[in-house]
């Protein structure tokens, strides 16, 4: 994956920077959590301040035109972006789920009945 900047502006107002850039890839399109990753490594910033606005393919190209916004904190990024951008954006970190314990009924209570 390579990453072409075309466009890096400075959002003070908003505490954030707009990038514009162009994605090239080889094999399969690259899901958004591997961009998000990528582009976060690059930047070097935390993948939770980081959205991906929009990604724009054409057929036989390999290559993405998008559109990010790195915030500078968590807070300024909770309160412009709409929740479900952040959502589909921004990844929670992958951590194994707990196995969930099952009650059991004593078995002496169900040799009496």
């Amino acid at each position: 994956m390579d990453f072409e900047f075309i466009k890096e502006e400075e959002n003070s107002l908003l505490n954030r920077t707009e990038l514009d850039f162009v994605l090239t890839y080889d094999g399969a399109t690259p899901s958004r959590k591997e961009i998000l990753g990528k582009l976060c490594a690059l930047r070097n910033v935390k993948p939770e301040l980081c959205v991906l606005s929009s990604l724009k393919t054409e057929f036989g190209k390999q290559e993405i035109g998008a559109q990010a916004r790195i915030y500078t904190d968590a807070e300024a990024l909770k309160s412009i972006e709409l929740e479900h951008v952040v959502e589909h954006s921004t990844f929670a970190p992958d951590v194994p789920e707990a196995p969930e314990e099952e009650e059991e009924a004593p078995a002496e209570e169900m040799a009496e009945e």
